[in-house]
């Protein structure tokens, strides 16, 4: 149990839930099962069971019967055991989910047990249906068994023994039963109504309790470290706003820039997520930020996840930074011994005021005088371990600023980012032409390459992206170079020229590749999504996106954000075939009409629920055991309040109502368990 269920003791018993109850009283006649039946219970005579075929293909084959008709029960693993315990012409109760063979209904690996109507009277009709795995049940330990298990656990459980955790006022104002009672009801409903309050209940203590710890880690924060102060806004940040601003903030951005300003002067340290869409104008706040830093007498260190983004930011940043008296610097792992010990002795020196860099920027040779801010794009590319090692290049923790252009759902940000301050850039810069987006099936695609040269034609450039299948390099590989191969025949040579770029190239041809289309010397890139983040190429026009069933909506958001940053009119393209499933549809949909990354963050969160989104924590923070973030977000607002409210007037919760809650927060986090089942 502990190796496939995670059950360490009777306190993980108690939280191992079962996933549906079934009522024992509602016994469906065979006669009736029909190809529209999906999971059904039956109850009938076993009048034969049989061995079929062998080794790999070997199976067993009960048949069951009522006064009505008759059904299969097969079975492929466990053959020996079921064949050894189950009794030709003993009376069955069967459940599982009906599939047809041959015309014939067949249930495979049913839930089984020994039935007499007359022993199910005065039970509780709704029955507990545990997860369980192959292999424990093999063994004995299948759903039925853990019920038992559980059942014998609860004869022993006293009330005291499962202690409240809630204070009592928030437990009145909601009417919630007890904590005791609730885990009775999830595991041994006495009727619907019970159960529906209990698992109410228990989903709100699961997004209480996250909530909980993550506001108290973030008040800690603020209450007790200690931060570098930019106690003014100097000569840098002022000319440049006034003299060098290529475009007018926009009051998103303004109002980010003052939150981080406030924090960076409040004497703590400053630990803030900045989310903003593709373009919505963050390297502008960080370089901004940089200058507030460089302003007080500290240094800067900006940290990309890639080479060419990297220059791309310090190509940008030198160049808006070129009438004023900063230093700015370059550090990644192509940069050349002789300059790297240059740049190393003048960052230690303080004369290099901005460091912008990969990786490179973490490594112990690289110590600076005074670092006073830490930005980080595209935080998360990058692991939890390799950001700290940035901070710890300073005597006062250095201020902290992570971005990210993948908008996160504002429920998942409450609930997974608590222990953060974040912003948000909600709107995109004036000028700005939002990019059309339309859905082709892949017999359309001679219409889409005839438009790419249109607009190659007007000077644009294109970029088209093959999908990665992860189960296989050699398959993405194939897939790709057919692809090129495709591309190449509507587009011959020397009339146009083709970029590619893929994750199997040395990563100095990659660069080459991609510098080409940078500087508009191919006019196509063909590509696999390495692209996703930071080619910043004003002059495309164009992104067709194939296959685009294969990606997810915040990939596709990600992608199309390539296009539509110069002043012309862009497009995006998503081929797929014409066979598309619901999800797929409702995707292409979603792209099709909304360009709001928020919008279609909350609709991935939806589809794909929050472990997949790209960006969140992989601290097991939203991993419930019962609630949904997305299903459950009224809840998630009501427990946000409630934590809230609590913490306001009793911050380190002190009071006698909330010392069983702060009990419970320091027990859990010591993982006090029960005696062990062996």
């Amino acid at each position: 149990m502990r190796k496939e269920l995670s059950i360490h003791s009777f306190r993980d018993l108690l939280f191992h839930y079962p996933y549906r109850h079934v009522d024992k009283t509602r016994v469906s006649p065979i006669g009736g099962v029909d190809p529209t039946t999906d999971i059904i219970q039956v109850a009938g005579k076993l009048i034969s069971l049989d061995v079929v075929g062998e080794k790999r293909g070997k199976r067993l084959i009960g048949k069951l019967r009522d006064q009505t008709g008759m059904i299969d029960l097969i079975w492929f693993q466990g053959v020996t055991w079921f064949q050894k315990n189950l009794i030709v012409g003993q009376s069955y109760l069967v459940y599982g989910k009906v599939t047809f063979f041959n015309s014939t209904p067949q249930i495979v690996h049913p839930e089984i047990e020994v039935w007499s109507p007359d022993k199910q009277e005065g039970k509780s009709h709704l029955e507990p249906v545990y997860p369980s795995t192959e292999k424990l049940r093999t063994r004995g330990l299948s759903g039925r068994q853990i019920a038992k298990l559980t059942e014998v656990l609860f004869q022993q459980v006293k009330e005291k023994e499962l202690s409240e955790n809630l204070p009592e006022s928030v437990i009145q104002q909601l009417k919630l039963p007890s904590r005791y009672l609730a885990l009775r009801q999830i595991h041994f409903p006495s009727n619907q109504e019970e159960y529906q309050r209990a698992v109410h209940r228990i989903k709100f203590e699961e997004i209480f309790m996250a909530q909980m710890r993550m506001n108290l880690r973030r008040a800690a924060r603020h209450r007790f470290s200690r931060g570098v102060v930019f106690d003014k806004v100097g000569d840098l940040f002022h000319g440049f706003y006034k003299n060098h601003l290529p475009f007018e903030l926009t009051n998103a951005q303004k109002r980010v820039i003052r939150e981080i300003r406030a924090d960076a002067g409040s004497g703590k340290q400053m630990n803030r997520l900045l989310q903003g869409d593709v373009g919505s104008g963050k390297t502008m706040v960080a370089l901004l930020t940089m200058l507030l830093a460089v302003d007080n007498g500290y240094q800067a260190c900006l940290m990309a996840p890639t080479e060419i983004l990297t220059k791309q930011h310090f190509t940008t940043i030198s160049e808006q930074l070129k009438d004023l008296p900063v230093s700015v610097a370059l550090l990644t792992g192509s940069t050349k011994t002789a300059a790297r010990k240059k740049i190393l002795a003048e960052l230690e020196a303080g004369e290099i005021q901005i460091l912008i860099g990969t990786h490179a920027v973490i490594e112990d040779a690289v110590k600076f005088k005074s670092l006073g801010i830490v930005i980080i794009d595209e935080q998360h590319r990058f692991g939890v371990a390799q950001r700290a090692r940035l901070w710890e290049k300073a005597t006062l923790p250095p201020h902290v600023l992570v971005m990210t252009a993948t908008p996160i759902p504002r429920t998942l940000a409450m609930t997974a980012y608590g222990d953060l301050d974040y912003s948000i850039i909600d709107e995109l810069p004036p000028g700005r032409q939002p990019v059309t987006t339309v859905h082709r099936l892949e017999n359309d695609r001679a219409r889409v390459m005839e438009f790419i040269k249109a607009e190659i034609s007007l000077g644009r450039q294109a970029y088209i992206i093959f999908p990665l299948i992860e189960e296989s390099d050699k398959l993405d590989y194939e897939n790709l170079m057919r692809g090129y191969d495709t591309v190449k025949g509507y587009f011959p040579e020397p009339a146009y020229w083709i970029s590619m770029v893929h994750g199997k190239q040395p990563a100095v041809q990659k660069e080459q590749n991609m510098h080409r289309f940078v500087t508009g010397d191919t006019q196509i890139m063909v590509s696999t999504t390495v692209i996703e983040v930071g080619v910043n190429v004003p002059n495309a026009s164009v992104m067709v996106i194939e296959s685009a069933e294969k990606f997810g909506l915040s990939q596709l958001h990600q992608l199309r954000g390539r296009v539509g940053r110069g002043a012309d009119k862009s497009y995006c393209v998503l081929i797929t075939s014409s066979k598309l499933g619901k999800d797929a549809r409702e995707r292409m949909k979603i792209m099709v009409q909304t360009s709001n990354g928020f919008e279609i963050a909350e609709k991935d969160l939806e589809l794909r629920g929050p472990g997949e989104i790209e960006g969140t924590r992989q601290s097991g923070m939203v991993n419930f055991r019962l609630a949904d973030i997305v299903q459950d977000k009224p809840i998630v607002e009501v427990a946000r309040k409630f934590v809230a409210d609590i913490l306001e007037a009793d911050p380190e919760l002190n009071s006698a109502e909330n010392l069983q809650l702060k009990n419970y927060l320091q027990a859990q986090r010591d993982k006090n368990s029960w005696s062990k089942i062996s």
